[in-house]
């Protein structure tokens, strides 16, 4: 069984707080690289470079069980088998997690949504989204079942106490 619902996703908003220092090293990097001069120069190829970066951040951790933010709310990513996942099936599970964002991205250029628009609308397909894992016969996310991974609950080891 998953852990519950709202730890999953106090997870996933933590991962996104920590995802802003990952976009403002790799931005600084890209700027840097690309000499820009202003912030929206080359904009599509520093978006395509986040992507890469975002899928080497998560493929690198979930391959190793867990992100930063994961380890924090006791959460590990397994496959159905309950063992580690290989750097390809994180890959996969990285292509799979767009599923949360692109269904409303895809709305925004042929309806000319406003950024207020967007927001809501992204709002509301992530609440759709989590909840939809409760029609899961595991309660899993449906990326995670598409890629063949599960998260589940762990508890650190402690070292012994000496004394």
């Amino acid at each position: 069984m998953a852990p519950p619902l709202r730890r999953r996703m106090a997870c996933w908003l933590y991962e996104g707080m920590l995802m802003f220092g990952v976009v403002f090293i790799a931005g600084y990097l890209f700027s840097t690289l690309t000499q820009m001069r202003h912030a929206l120069d080359n904009r599509h190829a520093l978006q395509a470079f986040l992507f890469v970066v975002f899928g080497i951040y998560f493929s690198w951790f979930w391959s190793r069980g867990h992100t930063l933010a994961m380890k924090t709310w006791h959460i590990r990513v397994v496959d159905r088998h309950g063992c580690a996942i290989s750097q390809r099936r994180a890959l996969a599970r990285y292509a799979l997690s767009w599923l949360w964002f692109l269904p409303p991205l895809a709305l925004v250029a042929p309806f000319q949504l406003s950024a207020a628009e967007v927001a809501v609308l992204m709002l509301g397909w992530v609440a759709i989204w989590a909840v939809l894992s409760r029609f899961h016969p595991e309660q899993q996310f449906w990326h995670d079942a598409l890629a063949g991974t599960r998260l589940v609950h762990y508890e650190a080891r402690r070292a012994p106490r000496r004394g």
